[in-house]
């Protein structure tokens, strides 16, 4: 079946030509190039930017020139069209020098043919925020090695209160589409491997892995704080491509040899504690954080109290610094 939508480098030109304005206060401009359909809608980031029809395109001025001046850089609008129809997606970055602020913007636009000039009908616009900033988020790949635990007969080297680790590559789906599954494969062996040797320098125990992941346990929580930090900077320091970042979550708390017990709260929590690491990033829960007390070998940073998948209330966590003043050298 031929592709009905053809590549279209007008629309993407007036797509671009509408952020320019709209971002200079060209507001007769911006207005210009509005449909005059009563569908006409324009959703922003904010709750209550969301404007349609004739209120819209006549209230348009007043409403860009109560905005700052922006400056947009890094502009690019992808854009196709298929008869009378047409759309078009745009990632920029927006400079408020009032605010002294700098934020990465992306944008959607639906275009309708009116009286034979393109128009936009649609306008969606998002401030990308992390997902643990905004709802919290799951990663389908802790989520199979979560699966891949409960199904497997795993061993415990430990009972009683023990740190669970997590890790996980961030963008793994695309650096295996650009570098392909045979390249790929061999350097998630490498990657498992030093991820391996760590866990055991900190005396853990590599638990499951699973894909591009590991589940790993430790007998306190600074070993396993230890095993994350040296893991991080190790990833740091290499040089090859594909550089490859890595999420990190940990909780601490009573785990036994039931199998049943091993995959329950504790690990569920790190699993979740490990969803709401950025990529680069170790996130410990509040347990963890406090098994270590006033230890000056740790740096914390960013607590934040946040919903977790499963489990009751709010949770808090924290960002432990993997590059803070301590001396790595103590860390042993």
């Amino acid at each position: 079946m031929k592709d009905p939508f053809s590549p279209s480098p007008e629309l993407a030109a007036i797509a671009r030509r509408w952020l320019e304005s709209y971002a200079a206060r060209r507001s007769t401009t911006a207005a210009n190039l509005l449909s005059h359909s009563a569908a006409l809608a324009y959703i922003g980031s904010d709750e209550g930017e969301i404007f349609d029809g004739a209120g819209l395109r006549n209230g348009f001025a007043k409403y860009s020139d109560d905005q700052a001046i922006l400056v947009p850089e890094d502009i690019t609008v992808t854009a196709y069209e298929a008869g009378e129809f047409g759309w078009a997606y745009s990632t920029l970055t927006i400079i408020s020098p009032e605010a002294d602020k700098k934020v990465r913007f992306r944008n959607t636009f639906i275009f309708t043919m009116e009286d034979g000039v393109w128009r936009i009908v649609h306008i969606h616009n998002s401030n990308p925020k992390p997902n643990f900033e905004a709802m919290g988020y799951e990663l389908h790949r802790l989520e199979d090695l979560l699966e891949a635990a409960r199904s497997a007969e795993a061993e415990i080297t430990q009972t009683g209160i023990a740190s669970v680790m997590f890790t996980d590559i961030a963008d793994s789906t695309a650096l295996t589409s650009a570098i392909g599954d045979s390249r790929w494969s061999e350097i998630i062996k490498n990657h498992l491997g030093d991820v391996t040797q760590e866990i055991e320098k900190a005396r853990g125990t590599l638990i499951k892995s699973l894909g591009d992941g590991t589940l790993s346990t430790f007998s306190s929580a600074g070993a396993a704080m230890r095993a994350a930090i040296a893991i991080q900077n190790h990833l740091a320091q290499q040089t090859d491509e594909p550089r490859l970042c890595l999420r990190i979550g940990i909780h601490t708390g009573d785990v036994v040899q039931s199998g049943d017990d091993f995959v329950g709260t504790v690990v569920n929590k790190a699993a979740r504690v490990a969803a709401m690491a950025e990529p680069g990033m170790i996130r410990v829960s509040e347990a963890t954080r406090a098994m270590v007390g006033d230890t000056k070998e740790f740096c914390f940073a960013n607590p934040v109290e946040v919903p977790l998948k499963g489990l009751t209330g709010e949770h808090l966590i924290h960002y432990l610094e993997w590059q803070c003043e301590a001396d790595l050298g103590t860390r042993q």
